[in-house]
């Protein structure tokens, strides 16, 4: 691979940019273990799967089973689009009726397979709250509330559903 020398990698940076304040925190209030709420900083870039593995209340096993089912619902192109799409338009259709579905890759193909089957095996009762946490970002007392559950209840849930999924992709 080729690298820039030092000289030409400094004459592309952005002297503006670097001086532009980028926030890498925010400030929320959370509730403790014992009730009381408490200021913490919490790290945008973070997810709530790092967040609990990070401080101990999540093992090794759970997390790498939540961030696979991430990283496969995110293959499968699974979450929200926020841009349009550029990929070729339809062929056929139009007025004379509908066009040609434009068929996935493979990989988003057997990704989707993946997830499927990942949720199916947390079940019903579970998969709400693996989704929020793993998938959609959501920390744990947002989707406890979301789920009109008790406080420090999604905990025991989430480590039930991702025992489960852990099972099925495997994970030792």
């Amino acid at each position: 691979s080729y690298r820039l020398p030092p000289v030409a990698s400094a004459s592309l940076s952005i002297p503006a940019a670097k001086e532009m304040p980028v926030a890498s925190h925010v400030e929320q209030m959370i509730e403790g273990p014992d009730g009381a709420r408490q200021r913490v900083l919490v790290h945008l870039g973070e997810s709530p799967l790092s967040w609990l593995r990070a401080r101990g209340r999540l093992s090794e096993r759970h997390f790498v089973a939540g961030d696979t089912l991430r990283a496969d619902w995110e293959r499968a192109g699974l979450g929200a689009r926020v841009t349009m799409r550029w990929d070729a338009a339809p062929t056929t259709g139009g007025r004379r009726g509908p066009g040609r579905a434009i068929d996935p890759t493979l990989a988003q193909m057997a990704a989707r397979e993946r997830f499927d089957g990942a949720i199916r095996a947390a079940g019903p009762g579970l998969a709400d709250i693996l989704w929020r946490v793993a998938c959609a970002g959501e920390g744990l007392a947002a989707a406890e509330k979301a789920l009109g559950w008790p406080s420090r209840a999604g905990k025991l849930v989430l480590t039930l559903a991702l025992d489960r999924v852990a099972d099925w992709y495997r994970v030792p």
